[in-house]
């Protein structure tokens, strides 16, 4: 029986229970009993590193992004940061790229650090079977693991995330209300949070029976900074005898390149075409018409998690996950 095996059986971070058995008064009486039931029904005797877990804050907490020049990842980073100074911590960031071992030996090296608890902003952390997820597992069991618009379930695991399934099946919906019913829909990223979306516009558009969707569906695997490929990717869709009057987008770069694409070909928007993209950044106000939008309330969730975060090394009990739903904010290129 470990620190590990206590805290997953009382349902406490691995802080609560080092803070029982130091007998600190940080820790609420319910919790406290809970956490004593546990030791006296396995007879369990702390050792020395039990006792000083979550003791000696450094105030210091990691951070890993995948890519610190996606513009979603960029800008939760700067309000996790913002976030953590206001509550007297200090940050670590490691940007790991996308590849599964440098993502692990990033988050190997940010816990050598004696940071309190680390950050994964983002679901391209989360993989799609147990083997890819054993590392957090592994790195759960030393410090509280807190997860950005992602889900895991596992002791000492953490999640904030958006309804990006719920938010986009809205938003599908809104625009086949609107009465376009033939639209192509773009995303660039099998992620947790990728593949979430999809499904909501997939089952959006069975729940209205609209006929043959599926072949109005492309992944993008090209760069979606380079909007004019985009634009020419689009293009290619377009000549090969497929209709849409509207273009729905996991990200607000796959809308601003097709909206490229509409104004080369000479397609008014909204009235011949309509878009929507999602994440609502900056890119929404940088072209004309100004992009419609999915609002993923991005501020709210770094806010939540860090409140989260502080409540788990307080030794407070807090919801292992915390989801918000996102909002449509509309603009020009859109009649809905």
């Amino acid at each position: 029986m470990t620190i590990y095996d206590i805290s997953k059986k009382a349902g406490v971070s691995i802080a609560t229970v080092s803070r029982v058995l130091n007998d600190s008064e940080n820790v609420r009486p319910s919790t406290r009993k809970k956490v004593m039931d546990v030791i006296d029904k396995y007879d369990y005797t702390p050792n020395a590193f039990a006792r000083g877990m979550g003791l000696h804050s450094l105030k210091t907490i990691g951070i890993l992004c995948a890519d610190s020049s996606d513009l979603f990842l960029a800008k939760a980073v700067y309000f996790l940061e913002q976030e953590l100074q206001a509550n007297g911590y200090e940050s670590l960031l490691c940007c790991t790229g996308y590849n599964l071992d440098i993502k692990k030996n990033y988050l190997n090296l940010i816990l050598s650090k004696k940071v309190d608890s680390i950050i994964l902003v983002g679901s391209h952390f989360i993989g799609s079977n147990e083997d890819e997820n054993q590392y957090i597992k592994d790195v759960s069991t030393q410090v509280p693991i807190m997860l950005l618009n992602a889900s895991f379930d596992h002791p000492n695991v953490y999640s904030t995330l958006c309804d990006d399934y719920g938010t986009m099946f809205e938003a599908a919906t809104e625009m086949i209300q609107s009465g376009i019913t033939d639209i192509l829909y773009l995303y660039d990223s099998k992620s947790y949070s990728g593949l979430k979306k999809l499904h909501g516009f997939c089952d959006a558009m069975k729940e209205y029976n609209i006929p043959g969707f599926e072949k109005l569906i492309h992944f993008y695997d090209g760069n979606i900074e380079h909007l004019n490929e985009v634009a020419d990717f689009v293009a290619r869709i377009a000549t090969k005898g497929t209709s849409f009057h509207g273009i729905m987008t996991s990200d607000d770069s796959l809308a601003i390149g097709s909206i490229k694409y509409a104004q080369k070909k000479g397609i008014r928007i909204p009235k011949e075409l309509s878009v929507m993209g999602y994440n609502n950044s900056m890119l929404t106000n940088c072209c004309t018409p100004e992009l419609t939008s999915v609002d993923n309330r991005l501020e709210t969730l770094t806010h939540q998690l860090v409140q989260t975060l502080l409540g788990v090394l307080a030794g407070e009990e807090m919801p292992k996950k915390s989801i918000f739903s996102g909002k449509i904010i509309k603009r020009g290129t859109t009649l809905f």
